[in-house]
């Protein structure tokens, strides 16, 4: 190395370090004008602060409070719901499935089933008292039994799925181990999906044949004074086609049934309705403080809650429809068995019905006579 090579370079070391000293005392002078009159302890690294009031290790409490409020953010892939990164209603909407929800189920159908079953011990089956006569009636007809198997059967099929996505996993994952109860979900899933239209094609259906049937009627309230002859033997209100019970059996399965269908058709295909903003908007026309802005994803939550609530309901009441159906009463299996009814069993149960049927006088809402 030449001595003229030696001599530059150590100039240009010199020059390089008289330009970072300056440097030093330009951000010194910087640096005390930024601390005067401030706490020194805040200025402590131990802080989270660093000079120029950038945040360092520290927390923005407001940045992080409009976060898990939910804040919308921009990001540029066409799902525009990943600018939310906390939905804080998550974790409401899992509180209450995993809690009220999931508990008052289980409560609601013990409850019925063990009300039923104290029924049956103190009353008993509840018999034709004048006995069979031996002659029948038609009391429903072909399309109108259709209707109602196709109802009932998809509506079961659609309660057990159902049940197995709230309980599964408590009761039949530990019993049959996870390859079964996944083989098992899956199915009810698809079981789920599409069944379900069945179910609405039976709710169309039952409604056409038999909402002229369930209109109030005065004989209703003699129905609910007597508690429709269930309690006392021997007791037999006046009843048309339907009586005052299977009037509120028809309400709660078109009106519930119509609402699962709505919630369901939500579920199934996501993000694509505002059932819960246009509903709250009605409601709070009558005084209701209920929130019209919600987020599609906050549609979802309040359509799953609201599907599971109603599907428990009906759950729970369409047990006392069976049980009467079935074991609770003599002969009534047959008039959605064969359609065919005793007419005994139909004086008893319908009299006015009976007396409309075979063109009979009105005696006053009595008790059609017993056939011999």
């Amino acid at each position: 190395m030449t001595p003229m090579t030696r001599l530059s370079k150590s100039i240009a070391a010199i020059l390089l370090a008289v330009a970072f000293a300056l440097t030093l005392v330009a951000d010194g002078e910087v640096l005390a004008q930024q601390v005067e009159g401030r706490d020194v302890e805040q200025m402590s690294p131990l802080a989270g602060n660093v000079p120029g009031d950038h945040l360092g290790t520290a927390s923005d409490a407001e940045i992080w409070r409009a976060v898990r409020n939910g804040v919308q953010g921009n990001v540029s892939i066409p799902n525009k719901q990943a600018g939310v990164m906390i939905q804080s209603e998550g974790e409401n909407w899992r509180a209450w499935r995993n809690g009220p929800i999931t508990t008052g189920g289980v409560w609601g159908i013990l409850g019925m089933i063990g009300l039923l079953a104290i029924f049956f011990v103190l009353r008993g089956r509840v018999r034709v008292d004048a006995g069979l006569s031996g002659k029948s009636i038609e009391r429903f007809n072909e399309i109108e039994r259709f209707a109602h198997w196709l109802s009932a059967i998809s509506f079961i099929l659609l309660a057990l799925s159902g049940l197995n996505l709230l309980y599964g996993r408590h009761v039949i994952l530990p019993v049959l181990g996870p390859e079964t109860f996944a083989a098992l979900s899956l199915a009810g899933k698809y079981v789920h999906n599409y069944v379900s239209f069945a179910f609405m094609a039976g709710l169309v259906l039952i409604f056409v044949l038999w909402v002229r049937h369930n209109l109030p009627h005065k004989s209703d309230l003699i129905w609910v004074e007597q508690l429709g002859g269930l309690i006392v033997k021997g007791t037999h209100p006046p009843a048309k086609k339907f009586n005052f019970g299977q009037k509120a059996v028809f309400w709660i399965v078109i009106l519930g049934g119509s609402s699962l269908a709505a919630s369901g058709i939500s579920l199934m295909f996501p993000f694509e309705f505002s059932m819960f903003e246009w509903t709250f908007g009605l409601l709070n026309i009558i005084g209701a403080e209920l929130p019209t802005t919600l987020t599609p994803l906050e549609e979802m939550q309040l359509s799953q809650w609201w599907h599971a609530i109603m599907a428990l309901i009906m759950i729970v009441a369409i047990l006392g429809h069976i049980y009467i159906g079935t074991l609770g009463m003599e002969g009534a299996f047959d008039a959605m068995g064969t359609g065919q009814v005793d007419e005994n069993w139909a004086r008893e149960h319908h009299s006015l019905w009976v007396a409309e049927v075979k063109g009979e006088a009105d005696s006053g809402g009595g008790t059609a006579q017993p056939a011999e």
